[in-house]
């Protein structure tokens, strides 16, 4: 197995435009590390979640990033989706402890959209893989006092069992 982090980059396809957009800038940000990447596609930022899910399940990632836009409409349809992905991305990034970047757009109108999107603009594709690449560091550095911590809860519960406490 490669040193190299792998990263999954999860695609909502509904603009295509601006999913090429955010996805360039995103793929810049993680070659510009030397880490690796794959991309899935789903349909709209709703699939997201479960295919996040799915992709923690597999144990192949080490960090995933969710890039997508979710635009204002004339309904409330807008306030579900942004806020239900995002929700569901951030249990699910929790439950697998999952360094995430997220980089869906959700925005009043195209022209905010395509601004956060450009990577010559505000590049929140490349914000988001530098999120993800972050977590992912801070995750290494944690982890030894992390194994350290649980170790030390291990051989406490242990001291209990001996004295019949447990």
């Amino acid at each position: 197995m490669s040193d190299k982090p792998h990263i999954l980059i999860i695609e909502a396809r509904f603009y295509e435009d601006i999913s090429d957009m955010l996805l360039e800038g995103a793929v810049e940000a993680i070659e510009a590390t030397g880490a690796t990447y794959e991309t899935l596609e789903v349909p709209g930022a709703l699939e997201m979640p479960l295919a996040m899910k799915y992709a923690c399940e597999t144990g192949e990632y080490s960090a995933v990033i969710a890039l997508g836009a979710v635009i204002r409409g004339e309904t409330t349809h807008y306030d579900i989706v942004s806020e239900d992905s995002c929700r569901g991305l951030m249990q699910i990034s929790l439950e697998y402890t999952m360094p995430f970047g997220n980089g869906i757009q959700t925005c009043e109108n195209r022209e905010q959209t395509l601004a956060r999107s450009d990577k010559n603009q505000k590049n929140k594709g490349g914000g988001a893989a530098v999120a993800a690449l972050r977590m992912l560091e801070i995750e290494q550095q944690m982890y030894p006092r992390i194994v350290k911590a649980y170790a030390a809860m291990d051989a406490e519960l242990d001291n209990y069992k001996e004295v019949g406490c447990a």
